[in-house]
């Protein structure tokens, strides 16, 4: 073999290590989130009631997560919904940043022989377990924890003949010479891979192969801790002010740190070997060490470093805030079945939104209000915003394996917000729009047509919150309920259609005004009702309550004379008896 096949496969070995360490440390992350996720979630509510145990209950979350980023973005959705203070949750995320390295100094252990052991096993639990329960995730956990180590041994055998590379060796003394070229490399290498332990077992691997000194392994661990303070900043650019702080207040501090250690980095790291019983293991204890200090200098600033952030970072006003969703929580997404449920509960408060639209609407139709007009367009554009933020939400949540229940429930919620979508938009652009027609031109509605819309108003809006607890509750019985108030809708439509005509007949000067805005408002309201009852039909279809078509068949008799089937437009009702 010459030096330059030598070469490509001693990289090639190299970037397949890096990717199975990459993978093996999401894979440990998933795992533990989906096997202990609540209870882990619960532990940081119980014990944030002061620095200490706050710090303490992040070490302990993170090193069980293998992941500080997931950490933080736990605290920044907690901060969201004001479940815990910014000066405890940045308490939290110092204690993170220790677990994050502890987790870091234990598997950089020479524990190659455990990775037969613990792939047999977690292979083991996870076959013997077809359902998406604790045990199956242990086994994925306890895999990707063999799978690292692993990694870590093919690291070790594949940077040991890089060292011997005089090209690699003037890269690195070149790093050495640029520090935040190094620095600049590494944050964005953590960004890449959101894994500041696998990139920081990545450096530990290339430090104990000889590959650089100790100097750039300092300067490259203050990178990877800056890289991994950087990504849940940055994943979150889009979420309210009062949730990014958390990850500000950390990011904030990894500057700090920077700043003081990089000028010093020679004579830190001069002090840091003479310290460490085992070079080979220098680049993870510093690691520790940053982070042990880091704890300790902040913890009693926690207060000050949380006012500071939010005169920082002022909030936004309020109206831009109500157009934001509040139970959105990307820490869920490793799990799904929690993930579904804070879907659930933002797409209740977005049927809640078009409920609130619905009935500012009748006042609007009743009362000449033109500023009540712009407030329903304005919730409008709040409709559409969470609407969007809970489509993408379920787009991130559809790439992670779902059972069949979950993928199930995840089409029931894209249809209820599509469904309440569409609503809120025939209540802007139509019904809002026919409301302002009538206050310009001064019109009213003779009495009788006025009470006719609002009996039509209030059937539509008891049918949407009928249809929300049919989507929290999943309810046949409700469903049914609701598919069958679709004819009633028809039937009182025509009805109140017949009795404009009669009255345009008689000649009754308020309904010649109005026929058009009258009858228009009629047909949106039951566009809205149809919006409203296709919410039900995923809920029907999986109870295999719907018929295939809502046509007879040529010869077939009228729906009224075959018993079982109540109205002819779908529903597979129960046989009667004779």
């Amino acid at each position: 073999m010459n030096a330059a096949d030598s070469t490509t496969s001693i990289l090639i070995h190299l970037a397949g290590s890096v990717a199975l360490l990459i993978w093996a440390v999401r894979l440990v992350r998933t795992g533990a989130t989906r096997a202990f996720g609540p209870s882990l979630r619960q532990g940081l509510a119980r014990f944030a009631g002061n620095r200490v145990s706050a710090m303490a209950s992040g070490a302990v979350v993170t090193l069980i997560l293998q992941s500080s980023t997931a950490t933080t973005l736990l605290l920044s959705s907690f901060a969201g919904q004001a479940l815990i203070g910014l000066p405890m949750a940045f308490a939290v995320l110092l204690g993170a940043n220790v677990g994050t390295a502890m987790a870091a100094f234990v598997i950089s252990f020479d524990l190659g022989w455990l990775w037969g052991a613990c792939l047999s096993v977690g292979v083991a639990l996870y076959l013997a377990n077809e359902a998406m329960n604790r045990a199956r995730n242990i086994g994925r956990l306890i895999v990707g924890i063999g799978l690292i180590l692993l990694s870590l041994a093919e690291l070790k055998t594949a940077s040991a003949p890089l060292a011997q590379s005089p090209v690699f060796r003037s890269v690195f003394e070149a790093l050495a010479s640029e520090p935040l070229l190094a620095v600049g490399i590494t944050v964005a290498a953590t960004w890449l891979t959101h894994s500041s332990l696998a990139i920081v077992l990545l450096i530990a691997s290339f430090w104990a192969g000889g590959l650089f000194p100790a100097p750039t392994a300092l300067i490259l661990i203050v990178g990877a801790n800056l890289g991994n303070a950087l990504v849940p900043v940055l994943d979150q650019l889009g979420a309210p002010v009062v949730q990014r702080r958390v990850a500000l207040a950390n990011l904030l501090t990894r500057m700090i740190i920077a700043l003081v250690v990089i000028p010093f980095a020679k004579p830190l790291s001069v002090w840091f070997s003479a310290l460490s019983h085992d070079p080979s293991r220098l680049a993870v204890e510093i690691h520790l060490a940053l982070n042990i200090i880091g704890a300790i200098a902040f913890l009693p600033f926690v207060q000050p470093i949380a006012a500071l952030v939010t005169r920082l970072t002022p909030a936004k006003p309020e109206a831009e805030q109500r157009n934001r969703p509040l139970y959105l929580d990307a820490g869920l997404l490793d799990s799904p079945p929690e993930a579904l449920a804070s879907a659930m509960r933002e797409t209740l408060h977005l049927g809640d939104r078009v409920g609130a639209m619905l009935k500012d609407l009748q006042v609007l139709l009743e009362q000449d209000k033109l500023a009540l007009s712009r407030e329903i367009a304005a919730a409008d554009d709040g409709v559409d915003a969470i609407h969007e933020a809970i489509k993408l939400y379920l787009v991130k949540l559809s790439r992670h394996p779902l059972g069949e229940e979950d993928s199930r429930r995840l089409f029931e919620i894209i249809t209820a917000t599509t469904n309440l979508e569409h609503i809120g938009d025939i209540i802007d652009k139509n019904l809002r729009e026919l409301a302002e027609k009538k206050i310009r031109k001064r019109y009213r509605f003779s009495e009788e047509g006025l009470a006719e819309i609002r009996d039509f108003h209030r059937q539509v809006s008891h049918s949407l919150q009928l249809s929300l607890n049919v989507l929290a509750t999943r309810d046949i019985g409700l469903a049914r309920q609701l598919f069958d108030e679709k004819s009633a809708m028809r039937v009182a439509e025509r009805m109140a259609t017949e009795k404009h005509y009669e009255r345009l007949r008689s000649g009754v000067t308020q309904s010649l005004e109005t026929s058009s805005i009258h009858l228009d408002v009629l047909r949106d309201l039951k566009r809205i009702h149809g919006h409203i009852t296709s919410i039900a039909y995923p809920i029907l279809e999986a109870a295999d309550e719907l018929r295939d078509t809502r046509l007879r068949r040529a010869g077939e008799q009228p729906a009224k004379e075959q018993p079982g089937v109540a109205d002819g437009y779908g529903l597979a009702l129960p046989q009667k008896p004779a």
